[in-house]
């Protein structure tokens, strides 16, 4: 399969479970009475902000892999360090600036939890053929 395609395909996967988890997320906001637009839009935020994440490192992996296979090894696995790095700074800076503008901190970074049992259960439901 095409590396762009299989990018696509996990980033949607991980799309999905991000507005799953972050849809459940507003609906417990709202039964404790809790709901408001500053939950919105800050759970909103961190679902994008993880979904960004997510396609940009597929995208950096698939260019590593690539890399490696070209025989560069090296430099795979200088630019997956660098890419994990740069990130987790851009994810700190947007996560603070939502801060600074007012986010529900909690609505803001419960959705970055979300893509590790998304990946779990997707591998969970993956057929054998796909690995």
């Amino acid at each position: 399969m095409d590396s762009r395609k299989i990018v696509y395909k996990e980033t949607a996967i991980v799309a999905v479970g991000e507005l799953i988890g972050t849809a459940l997320m507003i609906a417990v906001y709202a039964a404790l009475g809790k709901f408001s637009g500053r939950v919105l839009w800050s759970a909103g935020a961190g679902c994008g902000v993880m979904i960004a994440n997510y396609f940009v490192m597929a995208i950096t992996v698939s260019i590593a892999t690539d890399r490696a296979r070209a025989g560069n090894p090296n430099g795979a696995k200088k630019l997956v360090q660098l890419s994990g790095v740069a990130r987790l700074f851009l994810m700190a800076g947007v996560l603070g600036l939502g801060i600074l503008l007012g986010a529900e901190v909690v609505a803001l970074v419960v959705p970055l939890l979300f893509v590790r049992p998304t990946l779990f259960l997707a591998e969970f439901f993956r057929k054998k053929g796909d690995a």
